[in-house]
C-alpha cells in the first residue's frame, strides 16, 4: 500500500499532511504524483471533483517552483472562485512546514481588485486565477505571466462549459515557454481535446480514475420511492431525525431550490439556498453562514454548488436524480470527507427506478433502501 513518502513526496510536505489528517493517497494522487514529480511534463488527469485533485497536481508544483525566485512560476486557472480559494488555501497548508517559503495568490472575479492588484507587488510563485479576473490583471499590467513554466487547468471541462475558451487559448499562447501543462478534467467533451491538441505534446502522460473507483467507499447510498408532492415532508422528516447533523440538498433547478427553501424555513428550519441568481455579495454571506455553522443546511443547484467544500458534512440529499452519472459522482462526493462516513439519500419517483440501477451498475455502488 502505498503512502506519500513512497510516491516521492519530501518529509517537510509529509509533516502538514500529516497534520491535515492526509496520511493515505488517494487512486489519482498515487497515479500522477511519480510522474508529476519525476517528469513534470505535459500530463492530462481524468477524475471527478472529491477525489483529491488539488494535491494530485500540487504537492509536485511545489518541489518545481523556487522561492528564491520572485516572478510567477506556474498559473493555475479554475472555473470558479470557490475552487480558486479553496485551491489556495490547501497550497498553502501544503507548506507549513516547507523548507522554502512560497508565496501563493489567489485572484478572482467577486473580490476588490485593488487589492488584489496591490497583493501582486509582492512576490508571489503561484498565481490560482479564474479566467476573467486573470485577463482583467493582465490588462492592468498588474502581473506578467511571461514567466511561467507550468500551466495548470483544473476542472477545463468546467471552464469550457462556462464559456472560457477564449481566456484559456489566450493564457495557453501568453506561457508559449512553459515546460509543461498539467490539464485535469471530469470529461473530456471534443472541444477540450481539440484545446489539448493544441497546447500539449502530441501523446501527453494521461491517467484516467475509473468512475467505479471515484465513488468514496465512505458513503452509505441510500433511496427512497416518492412522488414529488410528497418530497417536502419526506425530507422534512429526515431532518428532523438528524439532530445536530448537517448537509446539503441538491435540487434541479433555481426555482425548486427557492421553493423547497422557503417551505422548510416555515417548518423552522435552519436552511439557506445557494442559486445561480444571487450576487457574488450574497452568494459570500449565504457559504460564510453555512461554514460558520450558523446554517444548519444548504439547499443548492448543481451549479451554484460548483466549488464548494465544507467540512464536516453528514449527508447529502439528491431531491431528484442529476442529469448525468458523473454529477452523482459529484454531488455525493460532498460528505464523508477526510476519511469520515456520510450518506447520500436520493428520493426518485416510481419511473425512475431503472435510472437508479443503471446508476448502479455504472458507479458499481449499491443503493440500500432508506
Amino acid at each position: 500500500m502505498s503512502n506519500f513518502k513512497s510516491l516521492g513526496i519530501p518529509a517537510d510536505l509529509i509533516k502538514s499532511l500529516d497534520e491535515m489528517g492526509i496520511h493515505k493517497p488517494t487512486p489519482v494522487q498515487a497515479q500522477s504524483i511519480p510522474y508529476l514529480l519525476e517528469k513534470g511534463h505535459d500530463f492530462v488527469g481524468q477524475a471527478q471533483t472529491g477525489t483529491g485533485k488539488t494535491a494530485a497536481f500540487g504537492l509536485p508544483l511545489l518541489t518545481k517552483v523556487s522561492g528564491d525566485k520572485k516572478h510567477i512560476q506556474a498559473l493555475i486557472l479554475s472555473p470558479t472562485r470557490e475552487l480558486a480559494k479553496q485551491i489556495g488555501k490547501a497550497l498553502f497548508k501544503f507548506t507549513k512546514y516547507a523548507n522554502e517559503k512560497t508565496f501563493v495568490e489567489v485572484v478572482a472575479g467577486g473580490d476588490k481588485i485593488d487589492l488584489q492588484v496591490s497583493r501582486l507587488q509582492r512576490p508571489t510563485q503561484i498565481v490560482v486565477a479564474t479566467p476573467g479576473r486573470l485577463f482583467d490583471l493582465l490588462k492592468r499590467k498588474a502581473l506578467s505571466i511571461n514567466h511561467v513554466q507550468y500551466l495548470i487547468l483544473d476542472e477545463a471541462d468546467e471552464m469550457l462549459s462556462m464559456g472560457f475558451k477564449q481566456q484559456i487559448r489566450s493564457a495557453i499562447e501568453l506561457t508559449a515557454n512553459r515546460k509543461a501543462t498539467w490539464l485535469f478534467s471530469a470529461t473530456f467533451p471534443p472541444v477540450l481535446k481539440e484545446l489539448v491538441k493544441g497546447c500539449m505534446a502530441p501523446e501527453p502522460k494521461t491517467v484516467k480514475i475509473d468512475s467505479t473507483r471515484v465513488v468514496n467507499r465512505d458513503i452509505d447510498h441510500r433511496y427512497a420511492v416518492c412522488v414529488k408532492e410528497d418530497k417536502t415532508d419526506f425530507i422534512s422528516d429526515f431532518l428532523e431525525r438528524q439532530g445536530e447533523k448537517r448537509g446539503l440538498i441538491f435540487c434541479r433547478t433555481k426555482d425548486g431550490c427557492s421553493i423547497l427553501g422557503k417551505q422548510l424555513a416555515k417548518r423552522d428550519f435552519s436552511v439557506d439556498v445557494l442559486q445561480g441568481d444571487l450576487t457574488q455579495p450574497e452568494r459570500d454571506k449565504v457559504m460564510r453562514a453555512f461554514k460558520k455553522e450558523r446554517t444548519q443546511f444548504l439547499i443548492a443547484t448543481d451549479v451554484a454548488a460548483r466549488g464548494i467544500d465544507v467540512e464536516g458534512l453528514s449527508f447529502v440529499v439528491h431531491h431528484q436524480l442529476p442529469e448525468q452519472v458523473e454529477m452523482y459522482t459529484h454531488r455525493s462526493g460532498r460528505t464523508a470527507r477526510a476519511g469520515k462516513k456520510g450518506m447520500s439519500l436520493v428520493l426518485i419517483d416510481p419511473r425512475e427506478q431503472k435510472r437508479l440501477e443503471a446508476i448502479s451498475r455504472e458507479l458499481g455502488v449499491h443503493f440500500g433502501p432508506a
